[in-house]
């Protein structure tokens, strides 16, 4: 978990963003691939695994839960996996940190196994709310205690046999679904997962990589349908996770608004169901490429060039809401240099996330000299026409890691230094954050 001491740090303009860099592993395909390599029968290798604290809550627990999990001298991890349905109780609780994705794909795991477990977590991932995870679980038979509105810390007994289920998801949700696939691999029968709005597919594409029997196909009206087959032997792999485009969406938005700059950043995971981000800034201008495409691990990976642009503003539709979910707090910077205004609506997911990130960063952006309109669900943020911003003042992250690195960009291109009250939370996702930007700005 991050230092209980605050880390205050100031970021004001240092020049272009030049030459190359590389991000941490990808942390949504990291979770997943410890998880589904903990339920192969055997020994899977992972290179690039992110080693930020979220995913080493993700770890610690398997741990707890009878899976050998260790690094190699050269960075790569090594798994032993235990098989579905050879989980182990825990003999304390599970501490999830920050890491709302540990706490809701474990859950998954855990509520088709015949074992007890109690997931506990920070005080902000505390106030976050796991019904919509909880309710569909509870449909498998697995039983939940815990705080009003299945809130942490919240304690789960599996269900021995689960029972296979058909759901519908109501609201976009990757996490959801993953979860329930996750239940599904020690349910017999058939677990189906019908989404109406496809969300990020690492976990179908991981599971077919260890030879899960899945099938996806799309349906009527766009909906797309899941079908995994349960209690199937999966095989153990040799991964590489590429870069995480969430973290190197700080890094794009960066070198867009800071003149001058021109930027590389390598090998990153560009699966098309979470590039949203990138097709709304060519939208607004952006100038992005992506060259070298290849694919591994099952994932499409390239390297990203990216130069100072001119951004104006645009509305962004609601169906983009799924495949940028995470990059919206860093879309909101890029608004705020855009000529004209930006507004996004159908963001109501954004006010559960680590902290309530529409009010955060609404309260920020005002904070630095930017005129931001809250909506219930959504921003309009007038834009700088790519002039400095006023800056100064203290942004106050909310133990929120996108929240602190949105902030930290915004300085790069600010006529006063603007401080970020707290750079602790961004060990949960890119460890190197700070140092990354400082050669990136040294050219």
């Amino acid at each position: 978990m991050s230092s209980a001491e605050p880390q205050p740090m100031e970021f004001a303009p240092s020049g272009p963003l030049t030459g190359a860099a590389r991000v941490p592993g990808d942390k949504s395909i990291s979770h997943r691939a410890l998880m589904i390599s903990a339920m192969a029968a055997g020994r899977s290798r992972i290179e690039g695994l992110l080693t930020g604290e979220d995913v080493m809550s993700t770890a610690a627990a398997l741990r707890a839960m009878g899976v050998g999990i260790r690094a190699e001298a050269a960075g790569a991890w090594e798994v032993d996996g235990v098989g579905a349905g050879a989980l182990l109780e825990p003999g304390a609780p599970l501490d999830m940190g920050n890491s709302g994705t540990s706490a809701r794909l474990l859950m998954g795991l855990v509520a088709s196994h015949p074992i007890a477990a109690t997931f506990t977590g920070d005080a902000s991932l505390s106030r976050r709310p796991m019904a919509r995870v909880v309710r569909p679980l509870r449909r498998i038979g697995a039983e939940f205690l815990g705080r009003s509105g299945d809130r942490l810390p919240l304690t789960i007994r599996g269900a021995s046999p689960a029972l296979p289920l058909v759901h519908r998801m109501e609201v976009a949700s990757a996490q959801v679904k993953s979860a329930l696939l996750l239940a599904g691999l020690n349910t017999p029968g058939v677990t189906e997962v019908i989404e109406p709005v496809p969300t990020r597919d690492h976990s179908e594409r991981m599971l077919k990589l260890f030879g899960a029997p899945l099938e996806a196909a799309a349906g009527a009206g766009g909906e797309r349908r899941i079908r995994l087959t349960g209690q199937a032997e999966l095989r153990p792999q040799q991964l590489r996770v590429p870069g995480d485009i969430s973290s190197a969406a700080f890094l794009i938005v960066a070198a867009l608004i800071v003149p001058g700059s021109d930027l590389r950043i390598e090998d990153v995971g560009v699966n098309p169901l979470r590039t949203g981000l990138i097709d709304q800034l060519r939208r607004m201008g952006g100038n992005i490429d992506l060259t070298d495409p290849r694919e591994v691990g099952g994932e499409p990976v390239a390297d990203i060039r990216v130069r100072h642009s001119r951004l104006r503003g645009i509305d962004v539709p609601q169906e983009a809401a799924p495949s940028m979910i995470d990059e919206f707090p860093i879309f909101f910077i890029a608004a705020a240099f855009a000529e004209g205004a930006t507004r996004t609506s159908g963001l109501a997911e954004l006010r559960v996330k680590e902290s309530d990130r529409i009010a955060a960063m609404a309260e920020g952006l005002r904070a630095v000299g930017v005129n931001a309109a809250e909506q219930p669900d959504g921003l309009t943020i007038e834009g700088s026409g790519g002039a400095p911003l006023p800056g100064g003042g203290s942004i106050d992250p909310r133990l929120d890691h996108r929240i602190a690195m949105s902030f930290a960009v915004a300085g790069l291109h600010a006529r006063r230094p603007i401080e970020v009250a707290d750079m602790s939370p961004v060990e949960t996702s890119f460890p190197h954050f700070v140092a990354t930007l400082g050669t990136l700005l040294q050219g």
